[in-house]
Formats: structure tokens, sequence, C-alpha cells
């Protein structure tokens, strides 16, 4: 992956009143973890250790603070250094974007979690040790983003926030920790919506904006295999349903109605979805290399029919992404 192209997203992250600037993290950890994945085949070395190696614990840790404190920085300079400080305070945000942006803190988190535990243990690390480590280091940065929003006057620190950062985490670590395996897979999707161009400086000028900012294309989705429900039926393991969660015409953090320069009317409206998925860990794919490409593909929702409601109407899609 282009890391120039990491920091291009992190540059328009900053600029999003959305703050998800967790998801930074996020790319730098999905992609170190798909390089070392990519390499079982051909060294040893990437192979995960049978006991603790203090090696890689210690250039896995080293790496960690390195990234964790430079992005701090990062933000600091791009994003916090631009608006006046305060005293620690808090801030509710709670009933904000229709939680749109809560969906988001709890994804960045479980994506997050599941990418610092498989990197633990490739140091060796127990697998229960591994999950709990991932868990709170995950939870741990997330939360001194918080505090930045806390001694910043423009904004402040958010429980809310925190308690999706938390769910999100967990909802990885419980899974892992109990089963060590995922039963609820946590995914987003994203289309372009006609909205970002009545608000380009808030929803997004370009794509790479837009993704970030625009809410109204993104699509946060909870999938399952039915299989793990009725193990004798003949769905095979990697089919999933899932459900999700979006919202329409939602131009302003907290109204629900917006009036464009034309007179038109805008009335948000939260949106409920019910599709199919596919689980790609789970397909019968025997070439390692094939599957190490697919790996972090999965944590994109894989288009697919689907039903949307919106105010008591089904909708029914050929695709939906």
């Amino acid at each position: 992956m282009d890391y120039r192209a990491i920091f291009l997203k992190l540059r328009f992250l900053c600029a999003s009143e959305c703050r998800r600037k967790a998801i930074l993290l996020t790319f730098l950890l999905s992609t170190l973890d798909f390089g070392l994945s990519t390499t079982y085949a051909q060294s040893t070395f990437f192979t995960t250790s049978d006991s603790l190696n203090c090696k890689r614990s210690i250039g896995i840790n080293t790496l960690y603070a390195g990234v964790w404190s430079s992005s701090l920085v990062m933000l600091n300079q791009t994003w916090y250094k631009e608006y006046p400080k305060s005293s620690f305070h808090t801030f509710n945000d709670a009933g904000e974007w229709m939680q749109m942006d809560k969906f988001g803190h709890a994804y960045t988190s479980y994506q997050i979690s599941k990418s610092l535990t498989s990197l633990y243990r490739w140091t060796g690390m127990q697998p229960k040790k591994a999950v709990i480590a991932g868990t709170i280091v995950t939870l741990g940065y997330q939360a001194s983003i918080e505090y930045l929003d806390g001694r910043s006057a423009a904004w402040g620190f958010s429980w809310s926030d925190i308690a999706a950062n938390t769910s999100g985490g967990l909802l990885f670590g419980i899974q892992q920790y109990f089963w060590n395996q995922q039963y609820i897979l946590f995914k987003e999707s994203y289309s372009n919506s006609p909205y970002a161009k009545l608000r380009p400086n808030i929803l997004g000028n370009n794509l790479a904006e837009r993704y970030l900012k625009d809410y109204n294309g993104q699509t946060y989705w909870l999938s399952f295999a039915p299989k793990n429900i009725l193990p004798n039926s003949k769905i095979p393991n990697w089919l999933l349903l899932s459900v999700g969660y979006s919202v329409d015409a939602k131009l302003i953090g907290d109204k629900n109605t917006y009036i464009s320069v034309n007179n038109d009317i805008y009335k948000a409206s939260r949106e409920f979805l019910v599709s199919f998925d596919i689980d790609l860990s789970k397909l019968p794919i025997k070439r390692r290399w094939i599957k190490n490409i697919l790996r972090p593909i999965n944590a994109i929702k894989i288009p697919l029919p689907a039903l949307r409601w919106k105010n008591g109407i089904c909708y029914g899609h050929g695709m939906y992404f």
C-alpha cells in the first residue's frame, strides 16, 4: 500500500468534524499485518513464533510507540494547533449525525484491535494475552485522541466516543478471547451520495474526503454466518447474513432539516438494511498468497443484493455497496 496515500487520508481526516482520526492507525497496522502475512511462505522469520520472542516483542512495541506518538504529533500540528486551547472539559455529542460517527469509532476500534492482536501473536505471545494486549493498546490510543479533544476549546472529551471505542474493541476482544474466532464481523461499505455537493466543505470535495466525511455514503454492517446457528445445514460457512445501518440526507450534525440555497428542503432519516455477505477468510482457497491478499479486504462488506428500510418503506437493491 502507498504510505503517501495513507498520510494523505490523514490530512483529510483532520479536516473533518467527524473526528475519525484513529483510522490512520488502522491503515498502518493493517498494512504491516498484511506485509507480514504475505511473507509467510518466503521466510520462517515471519511465521508466528512458538514462544515469546523478545526481539520481536521489543520491535513491535517500539513500532507501536512510534506510530502512536508520531500520529498524535501530526494531529496536533495539522489540526489542534489551529484552534485555541482550554482546560480539560467534556462535550456531549451523543446526539449528532444520528450516531453514524459513533459507528465509525466502534468500527475503527474493532479493526485496530484485530490488527494489533495479530501482530502480538506474531511475537509468540499467548493467544488470550495477545487479545488483551491488542484491545487495551487500542483503547489507550483512542483515549489519547479524546484527551486532545478535551483540551481544545472547540470540542471536548466525549464520553460517547469512549463508549463507542470500547464497544468496538470489546466486540473483537470478547469473541477472540473466549472462542478464538469472530462469530460477528464488523464491516463497512461506501458509495458516493448526492448530498456532498450541497455542503462540500463539510461532506467533502473529492472521493477521498467524502469517504471520510459524508455519512450519507457510509454503511456499517454486522455480519454473521447462519452456519453457526444451523450447523447441520448445507449452508456454506463463508456465506454471511448482514444487518446494516446508515443515514440519508444528513447534512448537519445536530439538525435533521437542511434548506439549500435554492430553498430545497432535505430531511434526514435513518436507514436499516439486510443483505448477504462473504467471509473471505472462509473461502476454500488453498493458495496462501491469495488468502493473504483477501485478508485485509475482509474488513469491507462485499457488494450484494440488499433490502433497505427508510421511513417505514422497504426498497430493494440488486446490488448495494
